[in-house]
């Protein structure tokens, strides 16, 4: 017999750095939930991928036991590292501070792709470029076609 879940919880974690801190202890020890042993999981889970800012969802049952899922880092995020850029334009339809190429963001979409909701990697991928404008990075060059 399934577990009744209680609540789900979403937080953004760098990876490999998880501690009971503010804002991790407060959302998880009030719904009761054993904040070390999410620690030590996570940062077991996560230790590959330490410094990025990762996505988790925690899924709390009634009994007070937890499961989690990590995402990949957000698309905001990877825009950023592929341009080398350190934060997005404060008037992006102005001031560009960066670009990406297709093949970049290309790199993202794949990555990207299992948390998305699409079914193409074009369409993903078109997803991608307009977060990038929505920051003020330009996404040089020709759209891939496959035509």
């Amino acid at each position: 017999m399934a577990k009744e879940v209680e609540t789900f919880i979403k937080l953004q974690v760098k990876g490999g750095a998880a501690n009971p801190s503010p804002p991790i202890g407060p959302a998880l020890g009030s719904k009761g939930v054993n904040i070390m042993e999410f620690c030590k999981q996570f940062n077991a889970r996560t230790q590959d991928k330490a410094g990025k800012i990762l996505p988790v969802v925690i899924t709390v049952y009634k009994d007070k036991s937890f499961d989690f899922v990590v995402k990949t880092p957000p698309a905001a995020v990877q825009v950023l590292e592929a341009a080398k850029a350190k934060v997005g334009s404060a008037e992006p339809n102005r001031k560009k501070v960066g670009s990406l190429s297709w093949d970049q963001v290309k790199t993202i979409a794949q990555d990207k792709m299992a948390d998305m909701n699409c079914f193409t990697v074009e369409s993903a991928m078109r997803m991608i470029a307009g977060t990038a404008r929505s920051m003020g990075i330009t996404v040089t060059g020709e759209f891939p076609s496959n035509n």
